[in-house]
């Protein structure tokens, strides 16, 4: 029996730490992302190159990998929305309106697509089925000149306990999750560390995460989000935190 991935932004940053965890648990996987990653194609990874930004193809490329894949051999398969961007950091009134629409396309309207077609390809399996939203602590606070960010995660999490509380309701229905990586050493950070201090107010701390060696690593939170999916005891509808040992 297989137990299968379905990543989307699996190429890099934390994608690419997600991937690798479960690559080491003899998982297939399966990323899709604009980019590829030669080392990820040695380990075996199905990479698809996609732009999620053509929405209205998702349908069709999760069919596409779907056909690849046989249901009576499966006995786990997980869905992670990992996939997103920080967009352009500053107050909304400065903002022009395809940053704004594009922004909470890939955050907000993306993952609701993916978890769709995830939840209708899955329909009658017998598998364990999992999707987890990858969040963020933003959902939760707010931030001077990222009403974009932390309002589309937000949403995430909302998607998350609602999709958990309509599952529920179904036989084998699918367990969803959200889960917030932290501060991650990733090129998002390499962004908010280099905006303009009007822009973003709370600059001076993401430096000092940096220069205090305080952000996680990208294969460490791939790790532990690998761990949040296996432990069974995590109820569907959760909102988590990756946290330090």
């Amino acid at each position: 029996m297989e137990e299968v991935l379905i990543i989307t932004g699996g190429s890099k940053g934390i994608g690419e730490g997600i991937v690798k965890a479960y690559v080491a648990k003899g998982v297939k996987v399966f990323s899709v992302a604009r980019t590829s990653n030669a080392l990820l194609t040695l380990k075996g990874v199905s990479q698809i190159a996609f732009d999620l930004a053509k929405t209205y193809e998702i349908e069709t490329m999760f069919a596409h990998i779907f056909n690849l894949l046989k249901a009576t051999n499966i006995s786990k398969i997980t869905l992670i929305n990992n996939a997103g961007t920080l967009g352009k950091i500053g107050p909304l009134q400065k903002l022009d309106v395809a940053t704004i629409e594009s922004t909470i396309k890939l955050n907000t309207v993306v993952p609701f697509i993916c978890s769709a077609a995830f939840i209708k390809l899955t329909d009658g399996w017998t598998a364990k089925k999992t999707i987890i939203n990858i969040s963020s602590g933003a959902a939760l606070k707010p931030y001077f000149g990222w009403s974009m960010y932390c309002s589309s995660k937000a949403a995430v999490n909302m998607l998350t306990q609602t999709l958990a509380t309509e599952q529920a309701h179904f036989a084998n229905g699918v367990k969803v999750l959200a889960i917030a990586p932290g501060v991650v050493d990733t090129d998002m950070q390499t962004q908010i560390r280099s905006s303009n201090k009007v822009d973003f107010k709370d600059i001076e701390r993401f430096i000092s995460l940096k220069n205090d060696g305080d952000l996680f690593d990208a294969a460490y939170v791939g790790e532990q989000i690998c761990k949040m999916d296996y432990d069974y005891s995590i109820e569907s509808g959760s909102v988590l935190r990756v946290e330090s040992d």
